[in-house]
């Protein structure tokens, strides 16, 4: 098995039983998924919240770009592909 790799044009969907959520306890942003659950920052949130299915990497970066000071594609691309790694998000 590969390890999957994000590029700009890939369009990262969150896999089937995955969900974002909000953790009172914490006071943070979660994703559950059949694995584990992993606490997010508000950048790492809005990322995996713009994974609808429909949408590149390439214009979710430029419109996270807009909305936090200090995005950098190479991370946001990163992230996903850590996250793909973990059968969070699919990239298609």
């Amino acid at each position: 098995m590969t390890t999957p790799h994000a590029t700009p044009q890939a369009i990262p969907r969150l896999r089937r039983g995955v969900r974002c959520a909000y953790d009172r306890t914490r006071d943070t942003d979660v994703v559950l998924f059949p694995e584990g659950v992993l606490l997010l920052n508000p950048t790492a949130s809005a990322v995996l919240d713009a994974c609808d299915g429909a949408t590149s990497i390439a214009a979710i970066t430029h419109t996270l770009a807009t909305e936090f000071h200090g995005v950098q594609a190479t991370d946001i691309l990163d992230l996903l592909t850590r996250l793909a790694a973990r059968r969070v998000v699919d990239l298609d």
